[in-house]
């Protein structure tokens, strides 16, 4: 049985971002290594943290339409509902 989820459809788009971001990490891990300015460095992390955002808030999304709004028979939209909840708060509490 395959299993679906709310990312199935962009799935290679999200696979795509993920393996930019990679790369800008090892960019930045790069940077470090030759001694780079700390504001240049900065720079590309709050880059990568921005591209990261994007990536969570477009899974949240995928997940609030097909998770909470569609959820399948015998899966309480509430519990699915706190469950979004918990990881919008994950994520707001990092840094």
């Amino acid at each position: 049985m395959t299993v679906t989820r709310g990312y199935t459809a962009t799935k290679d788009q999200l696979a795509d971002r993920l393996s930019r971001i990679e790369g800008q990490v090892r960019g930045v891990q790069r940077m470090v290594d030759d001694d780079r300015y700390c504001i240049d460095v900065l720079t590309q992390i709050a880059a990568i943290q921005a591209a990261l955002d994007k990536v969570a808030l477009g899974l949240l999304d995928d997940h609030a339409r097909t998770c909470v709004i569609g959820a399948e028979d015998g899966k309480q939209q509430a519990d699915r509902t706190e469950e979004l909840m918990a990881a919008v708060g994950r994520l707001m509490r990092r840094g």
